[in-house]
Order: C-alpha cells, then sequence, then structure tokens
C-alpha cells in the first residue's frame, strides 16, 4: 500500500501556527536612540514641552516589526506585521541631553520570525532625529540592528508610514520576498513625482539645472546664465527644489530670501546635524558679511583702506585691523544675533577684525615670496593638480584660431636656455625636465570680458625646470591680453632679483597666482568635487536601496554635500555672491566654469590616470601603483596614490563579496538603472560620450566606485583644507588683481621703483575683499566637531563579516600611510615635502584634530 510521505517542514509551519493561535509570544526588547528636535535649539525648548502632552493625550511614538520569513497574503504579499510598541519614558529632556534613549517592548510570535525591518509612526506634532533600533535578544538571532539617521516627523506628513530595515545587506534578485514590497516601495518614494515645490519634511531626489543661480528680478546685472541642459553651458545637475519660477523669466528659478538661506531644500536628511549646524553658525557663518556687503564696501569706497605695507596686513593676524566707526558695528548689530556678532568681529571692545596666523607665514614672514615657494606650491600646495610635464616648445594653445586668433607662445629659447644647468631645451624635454603651469587656454575666451570688470588680469603660462635635488625652479612667465583693438599682447618675464626688475617678476608671479587661485576655487574645488559629486549622490538614493551593498558602500562618502552645495548656490557661487566678489572672473565665474566641464573625462578623475594625462607620471608595471612619477618627490601625488591604493584595495574586496562573477553585475537591477541615471540624467549633458564605463564587470564597479570615494574623500580634502594655510596670507594667493603690469615712463612704474610693497599690494586684493575671502575661506578649512575621516564609520553598519574585516584592515592601512607620510615629512632630502615656509606636507594625512590643522581627509564632500 502507498502512503505519501509528509513534508516535514509543513509539520514545523503547522506546528508553529498552532503554538502562534494559541498565543505563545515572547517579549522582545527593543532600545532606541534618538536626539529631540529641541536639543541645541533654545528657541525650541517649548517643543518639549508640546512632545509631552501629546503623549498624556496618548499621541505616541509607535513601531511594529516587520517579518523577513513570513508574508500576509492579504496584505500584497508584505512582510507579516507584529502589534504596535510605543516608546516608554518619553519625559522633558534637558538641552544638554544629546541622545535619549527608550526602551520599546514588542510581541513577538514565530510568524514574525526574522524581523528583517520596522515601520515607524510619529504622532508627536514634533519631529526628531531616529538614530538606531537594537533588539536585545530575537530567538534563533540574538542581537539585531537598525541603522536608522533619519529625521522623523508626524505621521500626516508621510503618504506611507517610514520604514527601516536591518542592518542586512541584500542583492535585489536575493531579497527576501516579505521585505521586497517595502523595498521597491520605499525607492519609489524617494523618487517623487517630479512635480510641486519641496518642503523641509519631503525626502524626494530629483534633479534641475543651475537656474536659480541669477535673480532677474533685480535687475539685468543680478542675471546669469542657465548652467545644464544645454551644449554652451553643460553643466552637472544639482537637487531639484521646485520652487515656482521668477515672474521676468519662467525659466529660472525664484531665490529664497537671504535671511532663509538655512531653510533652503535638500532631502530633510541631508542637512547638516543639529552639531555641526552649531558649529558652522559659529565659524562658518562668519562670511555672513554677504549679507551686508553693500554696505561694507560701499563704507570702504568712500574711505579708500588700502594695505599700505605687508607689516600693515600683519596686523590682521597680531593685532587686529580697526573698523572705521562704531555705527558700522551698530549696523551689523541690527541684523546679527549677539553670539554670532562675537564671532564675526572677534570683538576686543575695539571692534577689530583678526584672524589666526597662517601657516605660510607662520615660521618666516618672507618665504613665501621666494622662487623655490612659489614652485614647490604647484606640487604640495593648494591646487597641485594643473602642473603637466612640457612636451613640446614653445608651448602651443588648443583654441581654434578662427574663433579666438593666433595664440602661439612668444616663450622663445633666448628667455630660458641660460637656465637649464647646462642643458638644451631637446634635451631637457627629452630628460622630461621641462613642466608648464598653462591657465592660458581656459581663460583668454572669457578675459576680454572679465577685463571689462574692475578686474585688470591676464591668462598666464608658466615654466620651470626640474632640478638635480628634485625641485623646480620658474623659468619664465608669459602674460597674455586682448587689447581694446582685439588683438594679442603678450609679454615674457624672467627671474630678476634686484632693482623694479625683481617687483616686476613678484608681480608676474601674482598675475599667476590670481590665475590659480580663481581655477582652483572654481573648477578644482567647486566642479571638479562638489558639483560632480551631486548627481552620484541623487542617483544613489533615488536607485539603490539602502539594503544594497554598492549603497552602504557609498553613502558615508555623500554626507552633507547636497546641502553644502544648497547653500552655496545661496550665498557663495550666486549673483553677487561672496565668490564673485572675491574671485577674479567675478559674474563670468560659474559660466566660465561650464565651459570647462566640457573637457570633464569620469575615467580621468581615477588620480593614476589624472597623473598620466598630465604626463607627470608613465605607465610602470613594476611600481607599487603600476605607475612611475616623473618627478619623484611630488607630495599630492606620492600621498594620493597610497591613498588611492587604499581606497582601491577595500573596495575591491568588498565589492568581491558581493559579486562572484561578472554576470552578477549584469543582472542587478538596481545597480543597472543606478549608473544608467547618473550617466543619462545626472551628468546628462554627457550622456553620449564614448568613455562612460558601461558597468558590465566587477572590474567596472570597482573602479567607478574607487574613482568617487577618491573625489568625494582624498581629492576634495588635498584641495580644500589647504585653502586657510596658504591662502589665509593674501600675498601668497591674491585671487583679484586690480590693474595690469606698470609700464616704464609711467607713474605707476615710478611707484613701484620708489614704494614695491605699496605697487604690489595695490595690485591685488583689496583690504574689504581681503577681510571677506579670509574669512570664507577659514570656514571652509576647519574641521567640525561632528567630522567623520576616512577609515571611520558608524558601528553596526553591516552584519557582514569579510566586509567589516576588510574596513578594518582600510582603517590600520591608511594608520600607515599616514606615518609613512610624517617620515617623509622629516626626510631632509625630500624638498618639497616642506619647502622654504616651513609647511610639512600633510594634506593627505587621513586623520585631524577640529578646527584649522591643515590635515585629515573627511569621508565626504562635507563643507
Amino acid at each position: 500500500m502507498y502512503r505519501k510521505l509528509s513534508d516535514p517542514s509543513m509539520d514545523e509551519n503547522a506546528s508553529k501556527k498552532a503554538r502562534y493561535e494559541a498565543g505563545e509570544t515572547k517579549t522582545i526588547k527593543g532600545t532606541v536612540v534618538l536626539m529631540k528636535k529641541n536639543f541645541l535649539d533654545l528657541t525650541d525648548a517649548k517643543d518639549a514641552v508640546v512632545d509631552q502632552i501629546d503623549e498624556i493625550l496618548g499621541h505616541k511614538v509607535s513601531l511594529q516589526l516587520i517579518s523577513a520569513v513570513n508574508t500576509d497574503v492579504a496584505n500584497k504579499g508584505r512582510g507579516k506585521l507584529g502589534k504596535p510598541a510605543h516608546l516608554e519614558g518619553w519625559k522633558i529632556s534637558t538641552l544638554t541631553e544629546r541622545d535619549a534613549t527608550f526602551s520599546v517592548n514588542f510581541e513577538w510570535n514565530e510568524e514574525i520570525g526574522f524581523p528583517g525591518a520596522f515601520l515607524i509612526k510619529n504622532s508627536h506634532h514634533n519631529e526628531f532625529y531616529l538614530k538606531t533600533l537594537t533588539l536585545d535578544d530575537v530567538p534563533g538571532h540574538g542581537k539585531v540592528y537598525f541603522v536608522c539617521n533619519s529625521w522623523i516627523y508626524h505621521s500626516e506628513y508621510y503618504k506611507k508610514d517610514r520604514v527601516f530595515f536591518a542592518n542586512q545587506t541584500y542583492l535585489p534578485n536575493e531579497t527576501p520576498a516579505p521585505l521586497q514590497y517595502y523595498r521597491e516601495e520605499e525607492l519609489e518614494n524617494l523618487r517623487g513625482n517630479g512635480t510641486g515645490k519641496r518642503e523641509e519634511w519631503d525626502r524626494v531626489y530629483d534633479y534641475d539645472v543651475y537656474n536659480d543661480l541669477g535673480d532677474p528680478e533685480k535687475g539685468e546685472t543680478h542675471v546669469r546664465k542657465i548652467l545644464g541642459g544645454s551644449s554652451d553651458y553643460p553643466y552637472p545637475r544639482r537637487g531639484r527644489t521646485g520652487r515656482p519660477p521668477t515672474k521676468i523669466d519662467p525659466k529660472s528659478e525664484s531665490r529664497l530670501p537671504l535671511r532663509k538661506t538655512l531653510d533652503i531644500y535638500v532631502p530633510r536628511d541631508e542637512r547638516f546635524s543639529p552639531l555641526k549646524m552649531s558649529d558652522f553658525a559659529a565659524t562658518g557663518l562668519k562670511s555672513i558679511f554677504q549679507f551686508l556687503v553693500p554696505g561694507f564696501l560701499a563704507l570702504f569706497n568712500k574711505t579708500p583702506f588700502e594695505f599700505d605695507s605687508f607689516q600693515d596686513m600683519s596686523k590682521l593676524y597680531e593685532g587686529g585691523i580697526k573698523l572705521p566707526s562704531k555705527s558700522f558695528v551698530d549696523k551689523i548689530r541690527d541684523h546679527l544675533p549677539l553670539e554670532l556678532l562675537k564671532e564675526l568681529l572677534r570683538s576686543d571692545g575695539d571692534y577689530a577684525f583678526k584672524f589666526p596666523m597662517p601657516q605660510v607665514i607662520r615660521e618666516d614672514k618672507s618665504a613665501w615670496g621666494t622662487d623655490e615657494e612659489f614652485a614647490r606650491e604647484m606640487l604640495a600646495g593648494l591646487n597641485p593638480v594643473i602642473i603637466r610635464c612640457l612636451q613640446e616648445f614653445p608651448p602651443t594653445s588648443k583654441l581654434d584660431p578662427t574663433l579666438f586668433g593666433e595664440q602661439r607662445s612668444t616663450v622663445s629659447e633666448e628667455h630660458v636656455k641660460h637656465n637649464l644647468d647646462g642643458l638644451t631645451i631637446e634635451q631637457a624635454i627629452k630628460e622630461k625636465r621641462l613642466f608648464i603651469l598653462d591657465h592660458h587656454d581656459s581663460l583668454m575666451p572669457y578675459l576680454k570680458r572679465i577685463n571689462t570688470t574692475t578686474t585688470q588680469t591676464y591668462a598666464s603660462r608658466t615654466l620651470l625646470f626640474l632640478k638635480e635635488d628634485g625641485s623646480l625652479k620658474p623659468l619664465a612667465i608669459e602674460l597674455t591680453r586682448e587689447d581694446e583693438q582685439s588683438r594679442i599682447v603678450s609679454n615674457v618675464y624672467t627671474p630678476a632679483e634686484t632693482g623694479a626688475e625683481a617687483t616686476i617678476w613678484q608681480l608676474a608671479k601674482a598675475y599667476v597666482t590670481v590665475n590659480d587661485s580663481g581655477f582652483h576655487q572654481l573648477v578644482s574645488h567647486w566642479l571638479h568635487t562638489h558639483a560632480v559629486t551631486e548627481p552620484f549622490i541623487i542617483a544613489t538614493n533615488r536607485q539603490l536601496s539602502v539594503l544594497h551593498p554598492i549603497y552602504k558602500l557609498l553613502h558615508p562618502h555623500f554626507r552633507d554635500t547636497m546641502y553644502v552645495n544648497a547653500l552655496a548656490r545661496q550665498i557663495l557661487i550666486n549673483a553677487d555672491g561672496v565668490l564673485e566678489m572675491t574671485v577674479f572672473p567675478g559674474k563670468f565665474s560659474l559660466e566660465m566654469s561650464a565651459t570647462i566641464y566640457k573637457d570633464w573625462v569620469f575615467p580621468q578623475q581615477a588620480l593614476p590616470a589624472d597623473l598620466i594625462k598630465r604626463e607627470m607620471a608613465v605607465e610602470d608595471s613594476s611600481q607599487p601603483h603600476g605607475i612611475k612619477l616623473v618627478i619623484e618627490d611630488y607630495p599630492y601625488a606620492v600621498d594620493g596614490l597610497e591613498i588611492w591604493s587604499a581606497i582601491n584595495t577595500w573596495v575591491r574586496d568588498y565589492c568581491n563579496f558581493y559579486y562572484k562573477t561578472d554576470e552578477m553585475v549584469k543582472i542587478d537591477t538596481e545597480l543597472q538603472s543606478w549608473w544608467k541615471e547618473a550617466r543619462e540624467k545626472g551628468h546628462g549633458d554627457k550622456k553620449e560620450e564614448p568613455w562612460w564605463p558601461k558597468m558590465q564587470t566587477r572590474e567596472e564597479l570597482i573602479d567607478c566606485c574607487t574613482i568617487i570615494i577618491w573625489i568625494a574623500s582624498a581629492l576634495h580634502a588635498a584641495i580644500n583644507f589647504g585653502q586657510y594655510p596658504y591662502r589665509g596670507y593674501p600675498p601668497n594667493r591674491p585671487s583679484m588683481s586690480r590693474r595690469f603690469m606698470p609700464e616704464p615712463e609711467t607713474s605707476e612704474y615710478e611707484e613701484l621703483k620708489s614704494n614695491p610693497e605699496k605697487a604690489f599690494l595695490k595690485t591685488i586684493t583689496p583690504l574689504p575683499q581681503s577681510i571677506l575671502g579670509i574669512s570664507l575661506i577659514e570656514a571652509l578649512s576647519l574641521h567640525t566637531s561632528d567630522e567623520v575621516f576616512l577609515g571611520k564609520r558608524a558601528p553596526e553598519w553591516t552584519t557582514d563579516e569579510e566586509p567589516l574585516q576588510a574596513f578594518e584592515r582600510f582603517g590600520k592601512k591608511l594608520e600607515e600611510i599616514e606615518q609613512k607620510i610624517i617620515k617623509m615629512n622629516n626626510d631632509p632630502n625630500l624638498k618639497n615635502r616642506v619647502g622654504p615656509a616651513n609647511i610639512p606636507y600633510t594634506l593627505l594625512c587621513p586623520s585631524s584634530e577640529l578646527g584649522l590643522t591643515g590635515r585629515g581627509i573627511p569621508n565626504s564632500v562635507s563643507i
């Protein structure tokens, strides 16, 4: 007789169901850590009372566990929901209480099994910041962690309940069926529908062009080009706010009033933490001067206020410069709270501006002016990513002569042959000992228009020679401009040590650093780190679930960037913003950066590829990083390659754990949607470029993730945190020039001979803009109290042991690199690591203390 055997799993499930129906449950204790709205916000102390009243009235915070093993057929196959549980013991907290910890007790039964997610509903009037939920003893699993880090508003603000997942990691096709619906629904919520004005509680990530820089309603002088969406002015996309268009120009987005700057929309979780906002208010908002700049500059324009000597400028750091009148201070006080006024003015009773001593003059007040320091900073200074090896002499232009005329260099053999240590030009090129800092082609298309403003400057080419000791010496500087008759005027200057010629040489170097300072701020810094990263942030949040391994890999490197960029659009890079007031391209600044974005190539943002492109390195498989540097003592490249390699190794170990084959990359639907959207929408003006990786192999995935992390962390650190050490002293890195090179037999030339310091200072950035610029770059160079550095991240970010071990190895490798950097800085044979100004190269040291340190690599573009 045949008898069908029973399925043991069916018997087990039936047993579980029977126990559940019999009411066999147990209590799982949970611990919730959150931060209340009123922490660090004195004006919102009343909110704590409102929350307490909500609790008394039964308007509580509830949580429901979601099963990762059993579905609810009646609820579209979603994971079964447990019974709601409430936070216990909500009370009015003190303002010094940073984290509030609450207990929550869940009823658990075997129908829930492993809780892979939970829903949370806030019935309080006020939002709070949910950090974590920890379940202490889930049967068969022990502790289960949920890392949340999100603001939770009243439930009426959400169309769907907020969902958070346990710190498990799943590829899309590996997601437990009960969680699949929640995974997809959460991504749909984050994408939004692309319409409507965004409110502070919204969590919608979407794209827009840069159509909010100008303010047409203020008149023609405030009109700016729309960047992005055209072949003339291509640009990376920024986060959409949905503000209405201006009345005058329907293509331009209306702007927020300056008083509402901090309220500019980004998805709520992208805003600064309360701690960072506190630091920003105390330090970063010193650049609040833009609120008052018209009156500020007008006051100084009525009574011209120049630096008369370098000693006069030193008062900014040693004793302070007194404000011209108490009435001016009273005017500022009308706009600012007392606490901010004290920080802004550094007031000691005399209302004096006083700043920290920049490193470039801390040890030696004059070393900045030497040719050695001038050249060294191209390898180890604020903008060490432009210099390239010269392959042809004289240097040539790539500008179209039919559009821009003949741009042939006027540097001749006679200018340099006596300074090549006995080599001919051909020998020097062959031995890779000639280099160029070239700002000619990027500036010439805009220079005539720039020079119609208060700026009077040139496009520069600077030639340098590599000496036997590994350091560089400048050979010649070519300064070019277009005169009123559209003729190209070009002059070449060579080093001089005495007389008027020495001052002229010093001025020639100043024009070069004006070019380099503007290019640094607009392109190397803003465009190539801040702006190009934002599309990847938006695409990641729209297309990769928080459960996705690549989301977990990249998310720490996106912290604060969207908010920083939004603030920049509001007060820094906008029409008449601080950048236009303090950097020489003025109102053409962002427009000029858009023309340079045309040449941006994603794969070339990899450090080895960038070095090869600039011919500062050649491929060499025998070398540790696969390339050989042309200048062995190139601190940015030497340290950068170590950091690059460490990032690449970490990313490789991580990606290879989740993707065992190339086929797994191809069939990952979220990954493919992410990469497609980042290319076609985020960087949509470049979607047809053939150089985009296809994302069909593990190697392509590893390369792309390494580049994104490099840009957001190490590249930004190398470009940003040296701003105050080097540019905090304006003569070393002037950002503006106000007159052309003095010509013989003119009053300016006679002044140059009789008072060279005054002539120099009357050429570069004037005092008001110097104070404004120094204030800004001090804010940009600071590490705040909640900074998270490379190799560090919140604990319990994943349950997978191998990635945790790989990340630990990454952290240890960074520590080894830091010790190696310190050792190299103490090697007297490495001439470029410290230099005449005695500034050790530490910009790529991974760790840092708080404040102005000139070192440290934060995970993200966070300032």
